[in-house]
């Protein structure tokens, strides 16, 4: 029995097995988690590399209904660790109340969806290790200054050190995809809290990248409020997360 990779689903299966491997020796199981959470294992290229770790337990979430048997199948004692669901939907606190690393060839359409999943439990997420589109990747891992720099990069970074590990090419997967991919792995850093208001923090971090040509002072315009600072001589991307937390602190103070 073999899983025909769904269009519908983003599905591009990763046959080399070196880069199989790789990706799952990319995790640091020193983060403090005894569980991991494979999101879409497909036939299970990465989840084979997984089970051979005795280090954690490892679990998987597939939505892809052919799938769901076809890992019972060929893993049976990883049978009672498959959840069929949608990574999107599900909650980490129906696994466990402990941490878990996460781990996954990310369906391309909807990694920015499954990263502000991520976010919202972020206290239970100490480690990822994915693969993405290289473009993509590339943008969550740049450094502010940085033309690949944007609103996920400054989003992920306030709570997670990210650090590029290596690029895939598109004749690794089956069917190739049109592009190329890259492997990044985020450690959770010590911020628990941010120092502002995270709705806001994102709401300007978003207004400001919007029309990131301009300088601040006129691409902020849109929240109404008057501000002096020297940030709104610069654009957005030229700014660090706490450049932005103190920016956000500033627009608080305007808005009350």
């Amino acid at each position: 029995m073999k899983i025909r990779p769904k269009k519908s689903l983003g599905q591009h299966f990763l046959r080399d097995l070196s880069i199989a491997r790789r990706i799952v020796d990319s995790l640091v199981p020193h983060q403090g988690f005894q569980t991991v959470l494979e999101i879409g294992p497909g036939m299970g290229v990465l989840t084979q590399y997984l089970l051979q770790n005795d280090a954690y337990e490892t679990h998987v979430i597939e939505i892809d209904r052919d799938s769901v048997p076809y890992l019972k199948q060929h893993y049976p004692a990883l049978a009672p660790r498959v959840i069929e669901g949608d990574f999107l939907r599900w909650n980490l606190s129906r696994l466990t109340e402990a941490k878990v690393a996460i781990i996954g060839n990310l369906p391309y359409n909807i990694s920015s969806q499954i990263f502000f999943r991520i976010i919202d439990q972020r206290d239970q997420v100490p480690e990822i290790v994915c693969m993405l589109q290289k473009e993509v990747a590339r943008r969550l891992a740049s450094p502010p200054g940085n033309k690949e720099y944007g609103i996920l990069s400054v989003y992920l970074q306030a709570f997670y050190d990210i650090e590029y590990l290596f690029s895939v090419p598109p004749g690794a997967f089956d069917p190739p995809p049109k592009v190329q991919s890259g492997v990044i792995r985020l450690l959770r850093n010590e911020t628990m809290q941010l120092a502002c208001d995270e709705q806001l923090f994102f709401r300007v971090i978003k207004t400001g990248f919007n029309q990131r040509r301009k300088t601040l002072r006129n691409a902020l315009k849109p929240l109404g409020v008057e501000l002096d600072s020297p940030y709104l001589d610069q654009r957005a991307e030229q700014l660090s997360v706490a450049d932005f937390v103190a920016l956000t602190q500033l627009v608080q103070e305007a808005m009350e």
